[in-house]
């Protein structure tokens, strides 16, 4: 039989139509028999909660968390598996739960509730509270204009309880910018990162590098959106100093904020040393004129009893401890403060800081605020 020119296009046309199909429902089958897995080349999702947790394995546990991730962040999507989703993460693949991602950048609008697990308990949607100028102290403060925010729990279990928590550091030029050290104008009865003997510090420091080249400042903020997350969980509402690379508020002013704002304030830092020490609270040091200065005077013992169940907390979850736990230190926040409040250092310079690390220190932080409170 012969064909001419116009049957044989007639013929290819029909075979690209039938492999068309065919590979239409090949397709199909394989959606099917793979219980509606799908697979993504570089696809690009977005996190669509306030903390997400990447995981080595398509399980709930804390062994398996090697990374967070926060609402907004942009991540490459691999592969569906139903309730998981797997996707990239500093070149390697992970598990992340699928709920949790959306198609479309999420930011401008509130972070919704998360369930306990993948990403714990979320708050219902935080409120930005500003420095008045009225509130006590106040006027002290050079650095103010930014806000801290507040996030109410969604849990059944509340507590009626505000913890502060204060990422450390993160205020672009803070360093450049003098404070007075305590409010009577006295000068510092021991040394630090500003010397004993002066009566002004750095409104805000910029904090040390790891040894990995990783600044403090990003560590602490990510410690405060893991433990911010835990504490909704567990029924305290959460005053976030900070939740960003920089925050305008100074050390008095974020102290000041806690003071109107809070049931205790923590602020979260490592140490500079480079010993893997361990961690420790910045205790109330034991000299009469400053424990007689108020507000110390009326709040110094609370201040100590913060920060030996925050130790224990985190001497519980297995973290390690450096000395005593304490260590004696004229602080501006607890020069200023009138709730129970503490510096916390997690370790220093050396410390590892991953995400499993930071997991744990976030438990142990959290056993400790509900020691403190009884609960």
């Amino acid at each position: 039989m012969v064909f001419n020119k116009a049957d044989k296009n007639k013929r290819m046309k029909m075979k690209r139509r039938m492999g068309g199909r065919l590979a239409s429902a090949a397709l199909a089958i394989c959606l099917l028999a793979g219980n509606a897995q799908a697979v993504f080349a570089g696809d690009t999702v977005y996190v669509n909660c306030d903390v997400l947790r990447c995981r080595s394995s398509a399980e709930i546990k804390d062994g398996n968390i090697v990374k967070n991730v926060y609402y907004g962040d942009k991540l490459e999507r691999v592969e569906s598996k139903g309730e998981w989703t797997v996707v990239m993460v500093n070149g390697k693949k992970c598990y992340v739960s699928s709920q949790y991602l959306s198609a479309s950048n999420p930011k401008g609008t509130p972070a919704p509730a998360a369930a306990s697990g993948n990403s714990g308990t979320a708050s219902t949607g935080g409120t930005q509270i500003s420095v008045s100028s009225d509130w006590k102290y106040a006027d002290f403060s050079k650095i103010k204009s930014g806000s801290a925010v507040l996030y109410k729990t969604a849990s059944s279990a509340r507590k009626n309880k505000t913890v502060c928590v204060n990422a450390g550091h993160g205020t672009s030029g803070g360093g450049s910018v003098k404070t007075q050290c305590h409010p009577d104008g006295t000068p510092k009865v021991t040394g630090g990162t500003t010397g004993a003997g002066a009566t002004e510090a750095a409104a805000v420091s910029s904090g040390m590098t790891f040894n990995d080249g990783t600044a403090e400042a990003n560590v602490t903020l990510a410690l405060a959106r893991i433990l911010k997350e835990k504490l909704l969980s567990e029924g305290y509402d959460v005053l976030m100093i900070r939740e960003s690379e920089d925050v305008q508020l100074d050390n008095i002013a974020r102290t000041v904020l806690a003071n109107n704002k809070a049931d205790c304030h923590i602020a979260l830092h490592w140490d500079s040393t480079a010993n893997d020490k361990g961690a420790f609270y910045m205790s109330v040091p034991n000299v009469d004129s400053y424990r007689a200065m108020e507000p110390v005077a009326s709040h110094w013992e609370q201040h100590n009893r913060l920060g030996e169940a925050l130790v224990q907390g985190l001497k519980g979850a297995g973290v390690k401890i450096f000395s005593g736990g304490s260590m004696e230190m004229d602080l501006t926040q607890t020069s200023y403060s009138t709730v129970p409040s503490i510096d916390i250092e997690l370790g220093d310079k050396a410390s590892d800081h991953s995400a499993g690390t930071l997991n744990t220190l976030a438990n142990g932080l959290t056993a400790g605020v509900n020691a403190f409170f009884g609960n």
